[in-house]
């Protein structure tokens, strides 16, 4: 009998779109995307082996039960306002975030909080490290199981054995499966054990939650099709710096991706912040020229965020820089156009430093006009008045417009003890905040610092 050779073949695969190249180049010629091709070394599969297809069961869209797929709290408020409720049983939830920011600490705090059976499957730390994080938090161990593992078939075998309901994979780039010859974390290992996962989740009804790693660019690490095969993706981020945390939903198909999730990291774990407008504005300075505070909304929770801008002189001739933290740099680059043509105020010959304190990001257009004011502001050296919030969308012609949700963001405003706002016209007014409603750019400058503001200081 002759012996059967298994060969092994290396491809070039794109991590964006999944594409296969004979060799490596710059460029995907699927996708067009730069600098994403990687080399792996695979085993082919025996076609010949492979059994024929079944059909697949079928079932009227009218007899599904619906009920099925319904939130379970996980007893974090703050994450169960990022997943509209709570996990959904069956379902796989990708975690990413950079090395550590607490997504492990979440994660032990999520099955300390669960009720009923759990599984942490830890592929980079022995359970005696678990179990000293586990007690330095302050969570109990009761009903749940630790496996130390790396095997992809292993941790099917250990969810198998015990059964459980909610099971935690930190983190999927360590799993890897031995019929694959490529190296864990490489695209082909990713991908194949995020997928057996998927199909373990829905055939057993189990939450999973797969811990992911990121690049240095911020985005995960594997290839693209991770995230369309898992039901939703959270992002965890913040400055390692200081205790805040932001969680986003970048994709969830049980629910909005609007909502936003706070928490503060502090020795016993990480808390849930009920209360972010107040730890936004904890260490302002008032008075200070270039600092706005925007009333924002975070899906359907209103918060104050303050903006600072900082413009500094450049040499004649010399061409300003531009940078942006916290909002879209294309946006702000047509704020400022804006603001020079519109408003009158010189902005080209200064350098712009535009910033959202506290990891905040102002995405909505419903910001531009506290953005504006708080460059003015910063060109003028004229600081805005310390009970005063801005509000409004800035058009290319310098026309300020109505902005959603106006009255939530005014209320929020007004229970932390500001008084004014600067609003578009025939913006609605709630108890406790006078309005000072304007039309133009030009108009708000004047509201906001005077006839004067609006030639220099």
């Amino acid at each position: 009998m002759m012996a059967v050779m298994t060969k092994t073949a290396t491809i070039f695969t794109c991590i964006e779109c999944g594409s296969s190249h004979a060799k490596w180049i710059g460029q995907c010629t699927t996708c067009a995307a730069w600098n994403t091709i990687l080399e792996e070394t695979v085993r082919p599969s025996d076609t010949n082996a492979a059994a024929p297809p079944s059909p697949a069961p079928t079932i009227r869209l009218v007899d599904v039960d619906a009920s099925v797929g319904r939130t379970r709290s996980t007893a974090i408020d703050e994450l169960d306002r990022v997943l509209g409720g709570g996990l959904v049983a069956g379902s796989v939830t990708l975690l990413g975030g950079e090395p550590g920011i607490g997504k492990s600490t979440l994660v032990l705090q999520l099955l300390s909080a669960w009720d009923g059976p759990t599984l942490y499957v830890s592929a980079e730390e022995s359970p005696e490290q678990v179990k000293s994080r586990a007690q330095r938090l302050g969570c109990p161990s009761s009903g749940g199981w630790i496996a130390a593992e790396t095997s992809l078939r292993g941790v099917v075998a250990a969810i198998e054995q015990v059964r459980p309901e909610l099971v935690v994979v930190d983190s999927i780039q360590t799993i890897a499966d031995e019929r694959v010859s490529s190296s864990p974390g490489s695209p082909t290992q990713v991908r194949t054990c995020a997928q057996q996962l998927v199909v373990e989740a829905k055939r057993r009804g189990v939450a999973v939650v797969l811990v992911g790693h990121v690049t240095k660019d911020g985005s995960l690490a594997g290839p693209r099709q991770l995230e369309h095969a898992v039901d939703t993706v959270l992002s965890f981020d913040g400055d390692r710096h200081h205790a805040l945390r932001l969680l986003r939903a970048a994709k969830h198909r049980f629910g909005p991706t609007s909502e936003l999730g706070l928490f503060e990291m502090t020795d016993g774990g990480l808390v849930g912040v009920p209360d972010p407008s107040h730890l936004f504005l904890a260490d302002r300075r008032r008075g200070v020229a270039g600092s706005v505070i925007v009333p924002a909304m975070a899906g359907q929770r209103p918060l104050l965020v303050e903006v600072q801008a900082l413009t500094v002189p450049v040499p004649q001739g010399a061409q300003g820089r531009r940078n942006a933290n916290g909002l879209e740099a294309g946006r702000l680059a047509m704020l400022l156009a804006v603001i020079e043509r519109r408003a009158g105020v010189a902005v080209t010959s200064n350098d712009v430093y535009v910033s959202t304190v506290g990891g905040a990001r102002l995405s909505e257009p419903g910001s531009d006009l506290g953005v504006a004011m708080a460059v003015i502001g910063a060109v003028h050296d004229a600081p805005i008045g310390r009970d005063v919030v801005v509000l409004g969308e800035l058009g290319l012609g310098g026309e300020i417009r109505q902005v959603a949700q106006t009255p939530r963001r005014l209320a929020e405003a007004a229970r932390l003890g500001y008084r004014r706002a600067i609003v578009p016209s025939r913006a609605p007014t709630v108890p406790g905040i006078d309005n000072l409603p304007v039309d133009t750019l030009a108009d708000a400058v004047i509201a906001a610092h005077g006839p004067s503001a609006k030639d220099g200081p």
